[in-house]
């Protein structure tokens, strides 16, 4: 599948109910939640880096491939419901969510299960709880597309806003003239043509 092909959605939504009275509730492929560590970053050289959000629970570690859009969309999405939760409740105000972030590099083996198609944000408020839900690239036409969820505390997905803006930043110099990024070798620039 084309990398244009995958969509970004990152919108805020209500997490699915976790009972396990409720036959109704959704299987994921993979689910840590809680995870243990939670980073998203890129491996390559400007102009060619690979993006994945990656986590950890316990023993078992996910790395999954993502867009570069993608990772910006999340970064902005979780600063996005940080404001609204502290409106809504000054007690969650984001003094509360500084963490000292440490290593927030991708763990080896760097082994993808699979590709972001589309992702949501949502916030369990029994829980105190940020719950990344992750739909991947359907295979083929017979199978269901994977699916990952990632339950995160505040601190941890602050954490990860952060880092995530960071790594995007550091990307292709975008050309004033023309908005397209402009490689290491030059640039070609229809505006200067």
């Amino acid at each position: 599948m084309g990398l244009l092909q995958a969509r970004t959605m990152v919108r805020q939504h209500q997490p699915p109910d976790r009972s396990l009275d409720n036959p109704m509730a959704p299987k994921f492929t993979y689910d840590l939640d809680p995870v243990t560590r939670i980073t998203a970053n890129a491996v390559g050289q400007p102009g060619q880096r690979i993006f994945f959000i990656q986590a950890r629970r316990g023993r078992e570690l996910v790395s999954l491939i993502a867009e570069k859009e993608q990772i910006r969309a999340l970064a902005q999405a979780i600063d996005k419901l940080m404001e609204e939760l502290a409106e809504r409740n000054p007690l969650l105000s984001s003094s509360d969510d500084m963490l000292l972030v440490s290593d927030m590099s991708l763990e080896e083996p760097i082994e993808s299960q699979f590709r972001i198609a589309q992702m949501g944000i949502g916030y369990d408020v029994d829980r105190d709880m940020v719950i990344l839900v992750m739909q991947g690239v359907r295979e083929d036409e017979s199978s269901d597309a994977p699916t990952a969820r990632f339950g995160a505390t505040r601190q941890q997905m602050r954490a990860l806003s952060a880092h995530a803006n960071g790594v995007v930043a550091k990307g292709r110099r975008v050309c004033g003239n023309c908005g397209r990024p402009i490689d290491p070798v030059g640039h070609f620039c229809p505006q200067m043509n």
